[in-house]
C-alpha cells in the first residue's frame, strides 16, 4: 500500500465518520434520536445530549485524526497519537456494546435505522479495517494508551454524576435509578476491562503488524 493510496483510504474513513455524525445530528435537530425517547427535550438539551453520547464522541475521534492524516500523512505528534488510539478503541467498544447490549433494545426504521447502522456498525468496521490495512504504524505506545484511556474514564464518571443531577443517561445500562447501582457498576466495570484489553491489544498489534504504509 503506497502512501497515496493510504491517504485515499483515510479520506474514505473520514468521509464516512463525518457523514455519520452529521446525518445523526440532522435527525436530532429534526426531533429524532438513535435511542428514542417518550418526551424529547428542547433544542439546547437535544444538542447537548447528542454530543454526550459515547457513540458520537467515538465517531468524532475517528473522523478528526483521519482528516488530519488526509491533510498531513506524516503527522506523528503526541496529541494525534492519543486521539487516534482513543478513536480506534472507542469505536471498537462502540460496535461491540451496541451489538450485544443495545441492538436488542432498538426497534428502528427509516432514517433512524440508517443512522444507527452507520454510526454503530459501518464506521467501526471500516475504521478498524482501514487501520489494519494502511495504519499508519507503528505509532502507538503504552504511554499513549495511558493518556487515551483518560477519556472513557472521565466520560463514564461525568455521565454517572450528571445522571444524578439531570436524571438522564445516554444508555439504558447506566440507569442506576431504574436498575440500582449494583448492576450499573458491574456493567461499567466490565466495559472498563474491555477498554483496557483493547488498549493493550492495539498497542501490541501496532508493534507486531508490518509497518504501514510502505
Amino acid at each position: 500500500m503506497t502512501p497515496a493510496r493510504a491517504r485515499t483510504v483515510h479520506l474514505v474513513v473520514a468521509v464516512l465518520a463525518w457523514g455519520a455524525v452529521l446525518f445523526q445530528l440532522v435527525l436530532v435537530l429534526a426531533g429524532s434520536d438513535v435511542l428514542l425517547e417518550d418526551d424529547p427535550p428542547g433544542m439546547g438539551e437535544r444538542i447537548y445530549r447528542f454530543f454526550a453520547y459515547f457513540t458520537i464522541q467515538s465517531n468524532l475521534l475517528v473522523a478528526i485524526p483521519s482528516t488530519v492524516l488526509v491533510l498531513r500523512p506524516d503527522v506523528d505528534s503526541r496529541w494525534w497519537r492519543v486521539a487516534r488510539l482513543a478513536g480506534l478503541i472507542g469505536i471498537s467498544v462502540t460496535g461491540l456494546v451496541h451489538f450485544f447490549l443495545l441492538r436488542p433494545l432498538l426497534h428502528l426504521d427509516g432514517s433512524d435505522w440508517v443512522a444507527d447502522k452507520w454510526l454503530h456498525m459501518l464506521v467501526p468496521v471500516v475504521a478498524v479495517a482501514a487501520w489494519a490495512w494502511v495504519g499508519p504504524r507503528p505509532r502507538a505506545s503504552a504511554r499513549d494508551a495511558a493518556y487515551a484511556i483518560v477519556w472513557p474514564i472521565l466520560w463514564t464518571a461525568w455521565t454517572l454524576v450528571f445522571a444524578e443531577i439531570d436524571g438522564w443517561v445516554p444508555y439504558p445500562f447506566m440507569d442506576a435509578d431504574k436498575d440500582g447501582w449494583g448492576p450499573v457498576v458491574v456493567v461499567c466495570a466490565g466495559i472498563t476491562v474491555l477498554f483496557v484489553g483493547f488498549f493493550a491489544l492495539y498497542v501490541w498489534l501496532d508493534k507486531r503488524l508490518r509497518p504501514a504504509p510502505q
